[in-house]
Parts: structure tokens; C-alpha cells; sequence
């Protein structure tokens, strides 16, 4: 088996674990069982404890300085808006809206590169851009008949996921991958409490089949995180990133099966141009990065 091939089936086998964690986490709190705040909350303690759990036994540091840095700060911050978000979002709007918009956070990391890290950019990548988020306007449908409210859950909390992604990049190399996962989910955890602020009913401990579901939300994210690292540092990027969008055809089965989803055209379209440029970007970044690593031969 190849490197590729390899990294490839971590990253399928990782947006498998994150579409199941985001089933888990819809059917936890569509049963009125738990509120979306108090699941955020659990889901984050749920990971903040296993990767405590992680580096103790690797005798990796639980803290690091850089945590109140600038980078991470901003990381922080985009981390708490986005699981926040995107938790009401998987609440209240169809898991199909809400999975599909999510799949434009890599064209958007893409622009914040443009602007903040002062990457370049070609004009055909552009393009690609601009057909991804013209594919995202065609699941808003911005008009006063097909506008639905709820949707903006969806695209504040895809913002959040992709200016936290931008801020990775810009994290210090010093803090290993297992310091950022104990630091995402304490977000995590803040993020549900920022939430339950806002919620109308009182606090309440969930119901046994709500508890089991979050759990489950928490195994299942574990496992995506973990399979995501390994893909990323196995085989070529522009080979292995672009089976990232896998997860938006696995929501689709789980939208179709278990919540009765039946996405309208628009939305499929829509989904369908976000995956084509989101796949295109990816691509010409990796053809782009493999260019001006290799040796010039002076031909």
C-alpha cells in the first residue's frame, strides 16, 4: 500500500468519524433530551479529559506559554465562535444545509491566507473560489421567500472552523498537536457554557439515551481527529486533502437514512459546485507547493 493510498483511507476513515460525531451530536439534542449547550459542554469534556489523558501517558506538557500568544489567542477565539455556531447548526438546521456549507471552510481559509499570511494566488484559483461561494448562496438562496435565518448558524460556525484552521498555521511549532487538542476542547467546552447562557431552560443533567449519544459524539470525534492528523502526515497533501470532502457525501447518506432528509436540487447543486472548487483549490495548491519545492534544471 502506498503513502497515498494510505493517507487517503485515514482521511476518509476521518471525515467518517467527524459525519458520525455530527449525527450523534444532531440526535442527542433534537430529542429535547439536552439542550445544545449543555451537549457542547459534555462533548468538550469529553475530549479535553482523553487528551489529558494522552499526554500524561506520552509525558508531553499539559501547558504551554504560547496558549495566551497571539496566534493562538485568535485560534481561540475562532474556535469558540465556530463550535458554537456550528453546534445550533447541527441543532436546528437539516444535517445536509448544514454539512454542505462547512465543506466552503477550505476556500475561506484559502482567502484568509490571501489577506493574512500574504500567500499568491492564481487567477484560475480565484475563479474556484468564487464558484464555491456561489455555490454556498445557492443553499442560502438569499431572497425573502428562500431565505431561512437558521442557516446563518451553519456559515458563522464554517467561519469560525476555517479562521481556527488559519491560525493553526500560524500556531508556534512548538506546540505539539496533542497541546492544541487539550486547547480546542477546553474552546469546546466554553463554547457550550457561552451557549447555555442564552438558553431558556434551566440547566439539566440529559436523559440516559441523550448521555449515550454524546458519548458516542465524543468516541467518534476522537476518532476523526486522530485519523485527520495521521492522513496529513501521510502521502502527498494535494492527494490526501481533497478525500476531506468524503464527509459531505457520508452526511448525505446519514441525512437521507436517519433524519428523512431529502435535499432539494439548489441544495445539491449548490453542494456540488463547494466540493468541485474546494477540490480544484486544493489541487493547484498542492501542484503549486510540489513546483516551487523542486530543484530548477536550467532547461
Amino acid at each position: 500500500m502506498t503513502d497515498n493510498l494510505r493517507g487517503s483511507l485515514f482521511m476518509v476513515l476521518a471525515m467518517l468519524g467527524f459525519a458520525i460525531e455530527d449525527a450523534f451530536f444532531k440526535a442527542a439534542t433534537g430529542t429535547g433530551d439536552v439542550s445544545p449547550g449543555v451537549g457542547t459542554m459534555l462533548f468538550g469534556l469529553f475530549g479535553t479529559g482523553f487528551f489529558l489523558l494522552y499526554a500524561l501517558w506520552r509525558r508531553e506538557q499539559l501547558y504551554s506559554h504560547a496558549y495566551i500568544e497571539g496566534p493562538l489567542l485568535i485560534r481561540s477565539a475562532f474556535e469558540i465562535l465556530g463550535r458554537l455556531f456550528f453546534a445550533l447548526s447541527l441543532a436546528f438546521v437539516p444535517l445536509s444545509t448544514t454539512s454542505a456549507i462547512l465543506q466552503a471552510a477550505p476556500l475561506v481559509v484559502t482567502l484568509g491566507a490571501v489577506i493574512v499570511l500574504k500567500e499568491q494566488v492564481g487567477l484560475r484559483r480565484w475563479i474556484a473560489m468564487a464558484v464555491g461561494f456561489f455555490g454556498v448562496l445557492l443553499i442560502l438562496r438569499p431572497t425573502p421567500s428562500g431565505f431561512d435565518a437558521t442557516v446563518i448558524f451553519a456559515v458563522l460556525g464554517m467561519i469560525g472552523f476555517a479562521g481556527r484552521d488559519l491560525m493553526t498555521r500560524a500556531s508556534p511549532p512548538e506546540v505539539s498537536a496533542t497541546q492544541l487538542g487539550i486547547l480546542g476542547f477546553l474552546m469546546v467546552f466554553i463554547a457550550g457554557a457561552v451557549i447555555t447562557l442564552f438558553e431558556s431552560a434551566p440547566l439539566a443533567a440529559p436523559s440516559l439515551p441523550a448521555l449515550t449519544m454524546l458519548m458516542g459524539t465524543g468516541f467518534a470525534g476522537l476518532v476523526g481527529y486522530s485519523a485527520l492528523t495521521k492522513a496529513m502526515r501521510t502521502g502527498e497533501v494535494s492527494v490526501v486533502a481533497p478525500f476531506r470532502y468524503s464527509r459531505l457525501l457520508i452526511a448525505l447518506v446519514f441525512a437521507y437514512l436517519i433524519f428523512g432528509e431529502r435535499p432539494d436540487a439548489l441544495t445539491l447543486i449548490g453542494a456540488t459546485l463547494i466540493v468541485g472548487s474546494g477540490v480544484y483549490t486544493l489541487v493547484r495548491s498542492g501542484r503549486k507547493d510540489r513546483a516551487g519545492s523542486a530543484p530548477r534544471s536550467g532547461v
